[in-house]
């Protein structure tokens, strides 16, 4: 299976809020045709309205044999929207899933045991090409759908492959949740320059750009997070002496994300259950 065959056999998204429609825009502008995409969502943007008109299929009758379905959607609305598309399982259709929360198994309960079924989960950099999604699939997915997969996703960002399904609900609370914990860094290093004295916007100006620059400057150096962080701290300086009070093993920044990351992990467990 490849580009060509999702071509020819179709695309369904189950689901296309901000993440689906995200990987659906990184898709048409690698070439997929808007004629080989179906779309199911009973509130569709205006934005999948105007793909419609140009030839995007949206809530129409699916192909008998779509290459791919994509799942989209809450995991609150699983139970409803799901179990339509019964009849697509234990077949050549590979059930692609970014729904977190939702393990393989109800998906194999729902569609068939013999059901390729990958589970993924992206984060939402994925907007803007910048996400990274980890994924595992179960023992009906073969090695040319992990691969198919693999390459669909890496439209939107980088795509790293897991052990095994135990794995998903620690990639869900770094990386699935890990945005919002960088947004609130930026909300929260906006805050303490006010307390310094600094007018909020320019207080926030700086804050968005620090963490954007110092993301991207990640992003292209070749040295560890760690060295990156050594390369700007001079000794007794300003940034140590920020770093000793972040850095602290009883109060600082490490023990506060593990409690965090840890909260993140046990409610991805709960939700699965």
């Amino acid at each position: 299976m490849d580009l060509a065959d999702l071509g020819r056999r179709g695309l369904v998204l189950l689901g296309c809020g901000k993440m689906g429609s995200a990987m659906l825009e990184g898709w048409l502008g690698r070439g997929l045709a808007l004629s080989a995409v179906w779309v199911t969502d009973p509130r569709p943007s205006d934005w999948l309205k105007s793909l419609a008109a140009r030839g995007l299929h949206l809530n129409e009758a699916l192909p008998d044999e779509p290459a791919v379905v994509l799942v989209a959607v809450k995991p609150q609305m699983m139970s409803e929207a799901l179990p339509g598309l019964a009849a697509l399982g234990e077949g050549r259709v590979l059930f692609l899933t970014v729904a977190a929360g939702t393990p393989i198994s109800y998906y194999e309960r729902t569609l068939g045991a013999a059901t390729p079924v990958i589970r993924a989960m992206p984060n939402t950099p994925a907007a803007v090409g910048r996400g990274i999604t980890a994924l595992v699939g179960n023992a009906a997915a073969s090695e040319a759908q992990m691969a198919l997969a693999e390459d669909l996703l890496s439209g939107v960002g980088q795509v790293v492959r897991l052990e095994g399904e135990h794995q998903m609900d620690a990639v869900t609370a770094v990386s699935g949740s890990g945005p919002a914990y960088v947004f609130h860094l930026i909300e929260a290093l906006a805050a303490a320059g006010e307390a310094e004295g600094l007018p909020a916007d320019l207080a926030m100006t700086l804050a968005r750009a620090t963490v954007t620059g110092a993301g991207e400057l990640a992003h292209r150096a070749p040295e560890s997070a760690s060295q990156l962080r050594i390369n700007v701290t001079s000794p007794g300086g300003t940034t140590a002496a920020a770093l000793g009070v972040l850095m602290d093993p009883e109060s600082g920044l490490p023990p506060l994300l593990r409690r965090a990351v840890k909260a993140a992990a046990d409610r991805g467990r709960e939700l699965g259950r």
